[in-house]
Parts: C-alpha cells; sequence; structure tokens
C-alpha cells in the first residue's frame, strides 16, 4: 500500500499494525499534519523489515504484539540497516514499556493513541540526528531470542530463520552468516550472538560460532588440533586451543 512519492523535506513514516482499524486511525490522525508522509504500511514484521529495505522511511510507528515476526523482534531487525529509522512502538499492553524502551526505541504510545502524543513522538522522532539514531541501534539490547536474522547479501537485506543457519564467522567489521542457502553479513559481535543463541550455538574460536544441531563430526588431525565438521561445509573448522575444552563438552553433549 503506497503514497504518492512523497515531497524530500517531509517525514517519511511507515504504519506497522495487523489490524487494519488500528492502521487506518493512525493515518487519519496524520492525516492533517503536513510535515509528514505515509509510505507504506505492513501487517506484520516481516513486511515491516521488508518495506523498510524498499521504502528507506524516516519513523516507523510499530505495533508490538501481531502474528508471527511481532514489533520488538522486527524491530531487531531494523538495527541492521544501514540507516534505521526511528522506532515509535504503539500497543494497548503497558507491560511491554520496559521492552520498547530497552529496544531504544524513540518513543512509546499507549493505544488508543492520542493524537498530541502522537505528533510529539513523530516530531521528535525526526529531530534525532543519524548518527544518533545509529549509536542507539548499536547499544539495542531487547532480552529476548530471535527467530530470524536479518542478512545483508550484496545491495539487499533478507531474513534467514536461525535454525537454517550453519556458523558465523567474525571478520575485521562484519560477521558472515553461512546457512543453507548461502551466506550473508551482519553487523553483530560473535559473543552477543553466541549470549543470545546459547546452548544451540557454540564459540569453537575466538573467530568462529558453530551451531550444534548442524555438527556432523568432531576430529583430530595429525597435530592433534580438533576440527568441527558442519553439513553443507566443505571444509572442516578448526578449534581452538582455549574453547577446545568447552566447545568439546558442549558438542559432545549435543550428539
Amino acid at each position: 500500500m503506497m503514497d504518492a512519492v512523497p515531497e524530500p523535506d517531509r517525514i517519511r513514516l511507515l504504519i506497522v499494525d495487523d489490524e487494519p482499524p488500528a492502521r487506518e486511525r493512525l493515518r487519519h490522525l496524520l492525516a492533517d499534519l503536513r510535515e509528514v508522509a505515509i509510505v507504506g504500511e505492513a501487517a506484520n514484521g516481516n513486511e515491516a523489515v521488508e518495506l523498510c529495505e524498499r521504502l528507506a522511511p524516516d519513523v516507523v510507528l510499530l505495533d508490538i504484539r501481531m502474528p508471527g515476526m511481532d514489533g520488538i523482534e522486527a524491530a531487531r531487525h531494523l538495527t541492521a540497516f544501514d540507516e534505521p529509522p526511528a522506532v515509535i512502538f504503539t500497543t494497548a499492553y503497558d507491560e511491554h514499556a520496559l521492552e520498547a524502551f530497552e529496544a531504544q526505541a524513540v518513543g512509546y504510545l499507549l493505544k488508543p493513541v492520542r493524537r498530541e502524543k502522537l505528533v510529539r513522538a513523530v516530531r521528535h522522532a525526526a529531530r534525532v540526528a543519524s548518527p544518533q539514531l545509529l549509536r542507539l541501534a548499536e547499544q539495542s539490547q531487547l532480552g529476548r531470542r530471535r527467530g530470524q536474522l536479518c542478512v545483508r547479501i550484496g545491495h539487499r537485506v533478507t531474513m534467514i530463520p536461525v535454525e537454517d543457519v550453519l556458523c558465523f564467522a567474525a571478520g575485521q567489521k562484519y560477521v558472515t552468516v553461512r546457512h543453507r542457502g548461502g551466506e550473508g553479513l551482519i553487523e553483530e559481535s560473535l559473543r552477543a550472538l553466541a549470549a543470545e543463541f546459547a546452548p544451540d550455538f557454540v564459540r569453537i574460536h575466538r573467530n568462529s560460532l558453530v551451531a550444534v544441531r548442524h555438527v556432523t563430526a568432531v576430529e583430530r588431525n595429525a597435530e592433534g588440533h580438533y576440527l568441527v565438521r558442519i553439513a553443507g561445509c566443505d571444509e572442516p573448522l578448526p578449534v581452538s586451543r582455549r574453547h577446545a575444552a568447552q566447545a568439546l563438552r558442549q558438542l559432545r553433549g549435543g550428539h
């Protein structure tokens, strides 16, 4: 659902809510606000991430409780963007307020949304400079485990189910995500990934994190070094001496 191309100086806004009446209400509340251009609507988290990649909104009004990928997880994925949009959560459940603020949302609106609070939140979000948004994105800690990862492949972003990830390999700036369909890049630390996805992923090296479910064998070469073989990967991955004891304990416990 698309509007006409907005004027360059207007705030580009995306509405995300699984209930059509809720989306219509937000659209109505913003209808006479000339500084805002509604560039699209989404009914769930997956659609929100896809539309944000395509439409590059400045601000996203993001419902928290939605079927499938909820708003909290969608917000986490948006932080992977080079220029993440400002997030304003909308929800009828105020127990989510803490999670929203932990996600570094610019705003938090309780339903039924009041126009004056909505306008204030949108204007505030638009005043947040891009570098600040990036810092907020980097500091984002949502405290919940994702079911999918937002992975950059070339110039596009795609969603990869975590269960399809074979391993994570850290480079100088990015982490390569090797999965059943190929590989892509994310800007997250292995430490954060290990904390989020343990015990299903195990650190075998300072540069490597492997999915226990995809490990087919643990071997020892002639020099006495351990290697991990993963389904779908031609070359085995080395286990560092530092991580060997803990990694072997976890991997052998999973088989």
